[in-house]
């Protein structure tokens, strides 16, 4: 979680060129959520990665159009080559850490989020050592596991541009109130994060959530 106000600016390294072996590690937090309207919004606030420090916003609402808001071109065109979008929008996007929570605005979007305790989920997370929860190979040997574990949620899988792409999760805290408007709008209570988005090859569990994950692309 942010200790303090951020706009993200990207740092000069550049992640590796599709078709590289070499591996994109980006080491931050996730928090899915659905809302009463039916809007889904998924929040990465990466703390560490080739990129540099940064947050990006997904969003698929009800009728399905999916978008991404990114603070930068740099982060716009990596992200939308890895994953799926019908419209990329490059906004101001701001992360702070609040009483109780997290606060984002990324253009005309802004969300609170109050965070719980750590879920059943995050139980079984913290048994694995994070080391081995972070690893490909490991990843991959599970990934059946947690198709079972957590409807649309993917530990391995292909991304775009012919890459591949990791999910290592190893804690789950519950997102237990959320405020969501966009345009000024309510987009309504908090929900759950179903039908499961479809930006990439898996999801964010239905249950909200703020996932500590080191995501590994190749």
């Amino acid at each position: 979680m942010s200790r303090r106000p951020h706009s993200a600016r990207p740092a000069a390294a550049r992640p590796a060129a599709a078709g590289s072996t070499a591996a994109a590690r980006f080491e931050g937090r996730i928090a899915g959520i659905g809302t009463a309207s039916g809007t889904r919004v998924v929040i990465g606030m990466w703390e560490r990665s080739p990129l540099g420090r940064f947050t990006d916003v997904m969003i698929e609402d009800g009728a399905g159009h999916r978008l991404l808001l990114a603070p930068s071109p740099e982060v716009a065109d990596y992200v939308s080559s890895t994953y799926t979008f019908d419209e990329v929008r490059v906004v101001p996007v701001d992360t702070r850490r609040v009483d109780g929570g997290i606060a984002v605005t990324a253009g005309d979007l802004a969300v609170r989020l109050t965070i719980g305790g750590i879920s059943p989920l995050g139980m079984l997370m913290r048994l694995v050592p994070t080391r081995l929860a972070t690893e490909p190979r490991w990843l991959r040997l599970i990934d059946p596991v947690a198709r079972v574990l957590v409807r649309g949620a993917r530990t391995a899988g292909s991304a775009g541009g012919g890459k591949r792409e990791y999910y290592g999760v190893t804690l789950v805290r519950d997102v237990t109130a959320a405020v969501t408007t966009r345009g000024g709008a309510d987009l309504g209570p908090l929900a759950p994060l179903s039908p499961p988005v479809r930006f990439g090859f898996g999801s964010a569990p239905a249950r909200p959530s703020l996932v500590d994950v080191v995501t590994t692309i190749r």
